[in-house]
């Protein structure tokens, strides 16, 4: 055991302490990033689809207006064109 001196530990200092917590809270990070990254893809894919659901369901109503309002119009130029009876007048 000649030349060898024992290993001595010192108490870390509080900057030190901090300097390790940051490497546990990093390497916790590291570990849930792939799993909140697939979680955020699919919470971003269902917005989006919601999104694309509305909008379509808004196109398809305006539309669906347009075609009523057509035949809404059709229908009383054939009213005023036919015989006038009691049902129409």
């Amino acid at each position: 055991m000649e030349g060898k001196t024992p290993e001595t530990r010192r108490p870390l200092t509080p900057a030190q302490k901090q300097l390790v917590q940051r490497q546990m809270e990093l390497e916790h990070w590291k570990k849930r990033s792939k799993q909140l990254r697939s979680r955020n893809a699919i919470t971003g894919l269902a917005i989006g689809a919601f999104v694309v659901g509305l909008f379509s369901y808004t196109i398809l109503s305006v539309k669906q207006e347009k075609i009523m309002d057509e035949i809404d119009g059709e229908a009383k130029i054939v009213i005023m064109k036919g015989p006038r009876t009691g049902a129409n007048s």
